[in-house]
């Protein structure tokens, strides 16, 4: 009895799993502990669809010459269900062209409406912050 609610609940657990991360800030930690999560969570349920959106300094993580994790990042963009997405306004208002990008980095036209429509379709929300 125990193994099949275990069973029921782990099905439960990672079925429709789809989560939205937010990142605005430019803190190294907090882009650290983002790559931690989205491995973890890829180990953990590897159909689960992830999406990182990243406006205001967060999007110096996708940067070439300014990410302390692009290798990691390189990595994540190999998995089908994470995806990374900058906000076109952010990088306007950071004078960051799309050849500065890493890639497989895509990017959306407004990072806070990518994150709200993301919540209307029934995607969880993360704040990736300390």
């Amino acid at each position: 009895m125990l193994t099949l609610f275990y069973s029921l609940s782990l099905a439960a657990q990672q079925a429709d799993y789809k989560v939205v991360f937010d990142l605005t800030s430019r803190d190294t930690l907090d882009q650290k502990n983002l790559v931690r999560w989205l491995t973890e969570i890829g180990n953990a349920n590897p159909t689960a669809k992830m999406e990182v959106v990243m406006y205001s300094k967060g999007l110096e993580m996708v940067v070439k010459d300014k990410s302390y994790v692009a290798e990691d990042i390189s990595r994540l963009t190999t998995n089908k269900n994470i995806s990374f997405k900058v906000c076109a306004i952010a990088m306007k208002n950071n004078n960051i062209s799309r050849d500065q990008l890493l890639a497989g980095v895509d990017i959306v036209p407004d990072g806070i409406y990518e994150i709200v429509s993301r919540q209307k379709e029934g995607w969880g929300y993360i704040k990736a912050a300390r």
